[in-house]
């Protein structure tokens, strides 16, 4: 499941992280984020040995993002949904355009759309 390859990402990610968090303050002139050193170099040592010590950590960073992902998803096409496709649906209905054709027309005999110049189908890309 969480073989020593992701373990050994997981630790030098991590390490990555929390060496940009310490190191960020000297940027402005403040200080060293001292914990924040020393924690990065305590996952870049356990993800270069493969620690097995990093699995639990692993599974918990995986699992959270799944969780996100369950979460954050369904709120971002929500807010799309009413943010773009709410308000072009009021526009034209403002408008009174049928796009998908769909009102119900009394004195039509059919709904069939009639083509003209159909092209043969044997090449269609």
């Amino acid at each position: 499941m969480h073989n020593k390859t992701n373990n050994r990402s997981f630790g030098i990610l991590f390490f990555i992280v929390f060496l940009i968090i310490g190191l960020w303050p000297l940027l402005s002139g403040e200080i060293l984020r001292l914990w924040s050193v020393i924690l990065s170099l305590i996952f870049l040592l356990l993800g270069l040995i493969n620690s097995k010590l990093l699995t639990p950590l692993h599974k918990a960073w995986i699992q959270l993002g799944i969780t996100l992902g369950k979460v954050i998803a369904p709120l971002v096409m929500l807010v799309i949904f009413f943010a773009i496709v709410t308000p072009i649906g009021l526009l034209l209905k403002i408008f009174g355009k049928d796009l998908l054709k769909i009102k119900k027309n009394k004195l039509a005999k059919t709904y069939w759309t009639l083509r003209e110049n159909i092209k043969s189908m044997d090449r269609q890309f």
